[in-house]
């Protein structure tokens, strides 16, 4: 069948396929999905007689959304909420807005929370190496992100516990993570969720458990926008925007949607997102 651009379906195609537009549906699934991260780690942290997870929280959608399948995770199990020990890890590009909701979440929520900073750290390793530091190159970035990993993993075994991935299945379907770095977990509570969904999961649980000042918080970070943080910020705010490097999650995850779920061939899926 050969398709043309002046071609148009009857029926219409959501540009959002993991996000129903229906909000009681879209809270519902939100609710499943919820559940399923947060039983998922409950069974594997009673499996492992684990009472401690180790999550490197950034003020940004995904590890906010991993510190909360953690907690859900422990009310089921009854554990001691401190046994959630939150690393912040600020280092040249944390910005005040996500530092501070971060740090102010982890407190609210009741957790432990640990601060550590990453430069001096880096500043010695780009010495080793002979990195210059005002070189913004994919050295730099990735150097950043391998001393925080290397931090969570080293606080895990200190402390016995797990480190808890926050990776979305968006970004490990574009390779949008540094190898030997946020790469890698213990257990990663995201790997299936997209980031388009993300977003409403945060909100969702927003609204329908936190209605306080950790509600407020929760708003502030979804409207944050997406960035690993790696390049030094102006004037206090972030310039490293993740969709201006590796295009839209919106057109990201159509196409996963289309090839993961419904097995379609690369034409037929570019044919519906020119409809959609």
């Amino acid at each position: 069948l050969t398709r043309t651009s002046k071609e148009k379906l009857m029926r219409v195609i959501p540009r959002m396929p993991f996000v129903p537009s229906d909000p009681a549906k879209r809270n519902a699934n939100c609710e499943e999905i919820f559940l399923i991260q947060s039983t998922g780690l409950a069974k594997r942290l009673k499996h492992t007689n684990s009472k401690k997870v180790v999550l490197g929280l950034s003020g940004g959608l995904d590890s906010t959304l991993a510190l909360l399948v953690c907690m859900n995770a422990f009310e089921i199990l009854n554990l001691d909420k401190k046994g959630v020990l939150c690393i912040t890890m600020p280092g040249f590009g944390t910005t005040d807005r996500t530092r501070s909701n971060a740090e102010t979440l982890a407190l609210e929520l009741g957790t432990s929370l640990q601060i550590i900073s990453i430069a001096d750290a880096v500043l010695q390793h780009f010495k080793d190496i002979g990195q210059d530091l005002n070189v913004h190159d994919i050295t730099y970035e990735n150097s950043q992100a391998r001393e925080r990993t290397q931090i969570l993993m080293d606080v895990a075994n200190k402390e016995n516990a797990l480190v808890i991935g926050t990776g979305d299945m968006s970004e490990l379907a574009l390779g949008w993570c540094t190898y030997n770095g946020d790469q890698m977990s213990m257990y990663g509570v995201n790997a299936g969720i997209p980031k388009t969904l993300v977003r409403y999961l945060i909100e969702w649980r927003a609204d329908a458990e936190y209605k306080n000042n950790i509600g407020k918080i929760l708003h502030d970070i979804c409207d944050t926008p997406v960035s690993p943080e790696l390049l030094p910020a102006r004037d206090g705010e972030i310039v490293q925007k993740t969709e201006e490097v590796v295009g839209p999650y919106l057109l990201h995850d159509f196409f996963l949607y289309y090839m993961l779920r419904l097995n379609y061939s690369p034409s037929k899926i570019f044919f519906l997102a020119k409809q959609a």
